[in-house]
């Protein structure tokens, strides 16, 4: 097979496919024919013939696939004019912890909140696929540990956890540069800015502002595109974390 027929096969598979397609599936459509190297060239030709339109192929946690441009979301939403639903402040807060800090367990985040975590918090961002238990801490009680899933990258557009916005570089609190990580890719979460500021930076008990209520809103989740390691005694930092989740990936 000659590489137009191949580009053609690929191109069509990426458009038809329901979820990203993974090198290896791709791959399995030639019956391994073509190798990493060709397949590789054949995607960034397909990226190429697609700039300047408003469909975009990109490469997201768990594989490749086609999606609107951002710059055109405000069109496409007047299809489905209905309001997106949203989190609430305190869902918000508790996955911005676990998206900068993770691995962590419920007791890390209630030392950074200041305020106990609910169990319907959790299975909230549980039940949404981004959030997942990787491992247990050996300490009493063994908790769980907690960290954000592929789900939670392909929802938000993004490759890995080293592509979240820097804190230090954005200045933002952790709630806001989420959001921002979110509205590059032309999602919608809402009422972020008004969110009480969470320095992970400092360590726990730095909550900036007085704790909200961890009642949730009447509406409870935004309209998004539906995806252990041995821990320190204290949440690691992102750049850790990520090395964790990528490899037990």
């Amino acid at each position: 097979m000659n590489t137009q027929d191949a580009k053609r096969v690929l191109e069509t598979a990426l458009i038809c496919a329901q979820q990203p397609l993974t090198l290896r599936e791709m791959r399995s459509l030639f019956a391994d024919a073509i190798g990493p190297d060709t397949l590789r060239s054949v995607l960034d030709e397909i990226t190429r013939d697609w700039e300047g339109r408003g469909v975009e192929l990109v490469a997201v946690s768990s594989g490749w696939r086609f999606q609107s441009r951002p710059e055109l979301r405000e069109y496409l939403d007047r299809l489905h004019p209905e309001k997106p639903q949203r989190y609430s402040r305190a869902v918000m807060e508790t996955l911005a912890i676990i998206a900068y800090r993770q691995p962590v367990t419920r007791g890390d985040i209630e030392d950074i909140r200041g305020v106990v975590v609910s169990t319907q918090i959790v299975k909230q961002l549980e039940d949404r696929g981004w959030i997942d238990v990787i491992g247990y801490r050996e300490a009493p009680g063994r908790p769980g540990l907690y960290a954000t899933t592929k789900q939670f990258l392909d929802d938000l557009g993004l490759n890995s956890l080293e592509q979240l916005p820097e804190l230090e570089a954005s200045g933002a609190s952790p709630t806001q540069a989420l959001a921002d990580a979110a509205g590059l890719q032309g999602l919608l979460i809402d009422d972020i800015a008004e969110a009480n500021e969470v320095n992970l930076n400092s360590g726990p008990d730095s909550l900036s502002e007085s704790e909200p209520s961890e009642s949730l809103d009447s509406s409870s989740a935004p309209a998004l595109n539906d995806g252990g390691a041995s821990p320190p005694a204290t949440p690691d930092p992102l750049s850790d974390a990520a090395d964790k989740v990528q490899t037990d990936a």
